[in-house]
């Protein structure tokens, strides 16, 4: 079972917003595996997307429509990822959101392709079944419904164990403002933007630039900010939505309100991301490596990229092995210039492990091994060279992360 994570009870609507599924049969027969978000017409969209050279069709598509017109939908499927698909894949992510068009166009809203944004999570390389999604398109646009989030939190899953969601509330500029958001990511998990995926909605109002801003900065400090096993998807993205139904004075760049705005933002995306983590593949653990004292938070980051992507320090971690030299090694190869190794200093919890480069006198085995034991593990490395920090969240790897992964299209 996923790491101090239960599922959502609930997830509270957002004025402005529906949400619709659908099930196409694409994933598991009797499922819903097609979600549609739709927003009002005045919504701001901000998005972000992964990294990857080998961006997935409906990246590439997704973000020739933010260039070309204001989003009113999202689309998402499950089953097939659409990445590594050629030409044909474009076409299929592009005949998707002609279909959403279709199907909600009406004599008084004649709605635009080029308005909604297509999402895709699954197996890299398989076709999309258009079929399956073509007939499952008027279903989900059928459901829409306000209160339709914790549906599609359970819709939008792959390996996931459980579904991710978080409904916040907080008073801005005389205005209470509220937001949702729903992720999915177990396995594939190292973001850099940023299988994840992440759609977040809130009421308030916000100018574009403050949201894409926004948006920018929560992404930095939480979904990048996480690894499952290093790789990182080729369908990553995650999406914030404004409608600006709270009725609040448009949130402006540097103001108050926007500093406020933007911590009830970076509160989601840092509770999504460190869920996605919990739930991460066959994990068993929950981890937070936090680096010190470093010249700049690049490198703290770094060292902390290092530590967490290591195979031997997280299958020692599974084992309960108080193995600190698995540790010490991964820090000594993140490739910091003129690092001094005599200034290093390793805490297990609260148990310190490595004082000056070396196993700390004070270190017993059986105290590193009480940490380990625990379900939450926090490893503290100090550097020795400046003032900044930066952490990493990440999880162990055991038996079952490879089990998974072998059979996964089995």
């Amino acid at each position: 079972m996923p790491v101090g994570l239960s599922a959502p009870e609930s997830l509270a609507p957002i004025d402005g917003v529906w949400v619709g599924t659908a099930a196409s049969g694409a994933r598991k027969e009797h499922r819903d595996d097609l979600t549609l978000f739709a927003f009002s017409g005045d919504t701001e969209v901000a998005a972000t997307f992964t990294d990857n050279a080998f961006c997935a069709a409906p990246v590439l598509v997704a973000r020739e429509h933010l260039r070309q017109a204001r989003p009113r939908y999202l689309l998402v499927n499950v089953g097939s990822a659409n990445a590594g698909t050629g030409e044909p894949g474009i076409a299929d992510a592009r005949r998707c959101c002609a279909l959403v068009a279709d199907a909600l166009s009406g004599p008084d809203d004649q709605v635009q392709a080029d308005s909604v944004l297509p999402f895709s999570t699954g197996v890299i390389g398989e076709p999309l079944p258009m079929e399956r999604i073509a007939r499952a398109i008027p279903f989900a646009c059928e459901s829409l419904k306000p209160d339709g989030w914790l549906e599609a939190a359970l819709a939008i899953l792959t390996t996931d164990i459980l579904p991710k969601g978080i409904s916040l509330s907080k008073r801005i500029g005389g205005r209470q403002v509220r937001l949702t958001g729903i992720a999915k990511g177990s396995g594939m998990i190292h973001p850099n933007m940023a299988t994840m995926l992440a759609f977040i909605a809130t009421d308030a109002k916000v100018e574009a630039q403050v949201l894409e801003a926004v948006l920018q900065r929560a992404v930095h400090r939480s979904f990048n900010r996480i690894s499952v096993d290093g790789d990182t998807s080729t369908n990553d993205a995650c999406v914030l939505a404004a409608t600006g139904a709270a009725d609040n004075q448009p949130i402006a760049l540097d103001s108050p309100e926007c500093a406020a705005f933007a911590d009830l933002v970076c509160e989601a995306t840092a509770f999504l991301s460190q869920a996605i983590v919990r739930d991460g593949e066959g994990a068993t653990k929950f981890v937070e490596i936090e680096v010190i004292e470093g010249e700049n938070e690049n490198e703290c980051l770094q060292v902390a990229k290092t530590v967490a992507h290591s195979p031997l320090v997280k299958t020692a971690l599974y084992a309960g092995d108080a193995n600190w030299g698995r540790i010490l090694a991964a820090v000594g190869r993140a490739g910091l210039a003129d690092l001094d190794i005599a200034r290093i200093r390793i805490w297990l919890g609260e148990v310190c492990i490595v004082s000056a480069g070396a196993r700390d006198p004070k270190y017993r085995e059986e105290a590193g091994a009480a940490v380990l034991a625990r379900e939450e593990i926090r490893i503290r490395i100090a550097l020795g060279r400046g003032k900044a920090a930066d952490r990493m969240w990440t999880c162990d790897f055991s038996h079952d992360y490879v089990s998974i992964n072998a059979d996964y299209r089995s």
